[in-house]
């Protein structure tokens, strides 16, 4: 008999689970942390929702557990590491809702065109405030999507059955898949200045945080609306106050916070032009019975038959196997993480070639591993092996691998070609006694580089006095070189400088890099 233990009490979607015959499934819903160490040791797998933490202690008590299924998205409740070092997989259910949070946003969409909860309010205080809740109609406004994934995508299904006209902007959105879904392919400048709503579906990583500030906000319509159900941080609450206190946002609708639960105390919350929800986008019955039904399905299909499926910390093939092809999956994520930080322009097709003995392993494994890599740079949707090829495919990505027994210079060679709207931009590497990985070529120019730590990349002209300049700019501001490649196709020709540095140098030193005469398309990478 297996045996199952769940920390919430919920068992609604757990049907096919609870009735299949080879398992047990126990309930005790948020043990301590001493009870869930007592308790732990018997079960073979293990369901958690968010209410307990699964540490390293928990692990080390475990002495017969070999699975543990996250009955959502965030895993940042379990120790994935220690779970690879115990040979526990970790899995989790994405996806289970994204209806939830699209009809969310559309609620909220609503809201703020029409001032309801403001208006509702307004009669259960015994007043009829007809004029001052004069709204706007959707039809034949123009509608921004910041953000084109799984969720900003239902949006805009259901916006264009308003009669809405969509903007969208993705890193990883082209002009033929933009097309294909019926909206238009747009730049943050264009739906700041242009939308009548803007709609936020990105991560939070670098390049979103704060992304809503007094800057971007300068440059919205007077009178826009906005709303949030992606990520806190996104946008800076302090600008969002003033924007909403000025008019010059007309109203917004909040349902993330930068910290929650908000504080009592948050500036927002006086406000009557902004409605606020408690982070209600996955909260519906139904997405939690889809997630339940899917954490089902992978419990018995994992014990029953040993598939492995959405593992956030191990690849889908037996481990002795993945020893042996450790080194080429760490070399392929590289290059995909080099590439992703690289790329000018969305990306719209990928060719990866594995040439030599690497063409002998399942490309399975390493094809994923490479497109975590280049997403990863963009996304905060945890990109792992499992998820990184319908990731790709979600923003249209075309995909495609080619093996090969016939190589030149080295034994086994990976090397990925990507197609964006601006460039083709090619890098290959390989690996140094079967354990070393090595970038071989960085747009078709030959280079040894150890792909780790922070480096500087960039296009140069190859002429004299360049190095000298970079390593008194470097050395005046306290950054240290590492290692350093040069890569050129003739004397006085193009040129690729690879610096491998330790520690980043600070904006202001990577703005006087770009200065330099004869170096262009300078690049901070971090690998």
């Amino acid at each position: 008999m297996i045996k199952i233990l769940m920390t919430y009490s919920s068992k609604d979607g757990m049907d096919k689970l609870l009735n299949h015959p080879e398992f047990k499934v126990e309930v005790n819903a948020k043990p301590s942390p001493e009870k869930f160490a007592e308790i732990i040791k018997d079960y073979d797998g293990l369901i958690i929702r968010s209410e307990v933490k699964v540490t390293k202690e928990i692990f080390d008590a475990a002495k017969n557990l070999k699975l543990v299924v996250r009955a959502g998205t965030g895993v940042d409740n379990i120790d994935k590491a220690y779970a690879t070092q115990k040979g526990v997989v970790v899995m989790n259910v994405p996806g289970g809702n994204t209806i939830s949070a699209c009809e969310q946003t559309m609620a909220l969409l609503m809201a703020t065109a029409r001032n309801t909860p403001q208006a509702h309010a307004s009669v259960k205080a015994g007043k009829w405030e007809k004029e001052k809740f004069i709204g706007t109609e959707l039809q034949g406004k123009v509608l921004g999507l910041i953000g084109l994934g799984r969720i900003g995508k239902e949006v805009a299904t259901r916006a264009k059955s308003f009669e809405m006209t969509i903007l969208a902007f993705d890193p990883f959105l082209t002009e033929d898949y933009a097309k294909s879904i019926g909206v238009s392919k747009a730049t943050l400048d264009d739906i700041f200045t242009k939308a009548d709503f803007i709609s936020l579906h990105a991560p939070l990583n670098d390049q979103t945080r704060n992304l809503i500030n007094k800057d971007t906000i300068a440059k919205m319509k007077p009178g826009m609306r906005i709303i949030n159900c992606a990520r806190g941080g996104i946008i800076n609450e302090k600008d969002l106050y003033e924007a909403l206190k000025s008019g010059k946002i007309k109203s917004a609708a909040i349902d993330v916070f930068e910290k929650e639960p908000t504080p009592a105390d948050n500036p927002l919350l006086t406000l009557d032009n902004i409605i606020v929800t408690p982070h209600l986008g996955a909260s519906t019955e139904e997405a939690q019975i889809k997630i339940a039904v899917e954490s089902s399905d992978m419990i018995i299909d994992f014990f029953t038959k040993g598939i492995i499926r959405n593992a956030v910390n191990m690849p889908s093939v037996d481990m002795e196997t993945y020893k042996k092809m450790k080194p080429y999956v760490e070399l392929a994520e590289k290059i995909g993480l080099l590439q992703g930080q690289l790329a000018q322009g969305a990306v719209k097709e990928v060719e990866i070639t594995y040439s030599g003995e690497v063409s002998c392993f399942n490309t399975a494994t390493l094809t994923p591993a490479y497109l975590k890599g280049l997403l990863t740079p963009a996304l905060d949707l945890k990109v792992n092996y499992v998820n990184s090829a319908l990731i790709a495919k979600d923003r249209g990505i075309k995909v495609k691998d080619i093996k090969t027994s016939e190589t030149e210079d080295y034994s086994s060679v990976i090397k990925a070609k990507i197609i964006t709207e601006k460039e083709e931009l090619v890098i290959a590497g390989t690996v140094f006694s079967h354990q070393f990985p090595r970038i071989v070529s960085i747009k078709n120019l030959d280079v040894d580089v150890v792909p780790q730590g922070c480096m500087l990349v960039y296009d140069n002209i190859d002429k004299p006095g360049i190095i000298g300049k970079m390593g008194t700019l470097l050395g005046s501001n306290n950054v240290n070189i590492a290692s350093m490649q040069v890569g050129r196709d003739k004397v006085g020709g193009k040129a690729i400088t690879i610096i491998n540095i330790d520690g980043c140098p600070t904006e202001k030193v990577m703005k006087e890099i770009a200065l330099i005469d004869g170096i262009t398309n300078v690049s901070l990478v971090q690998l």
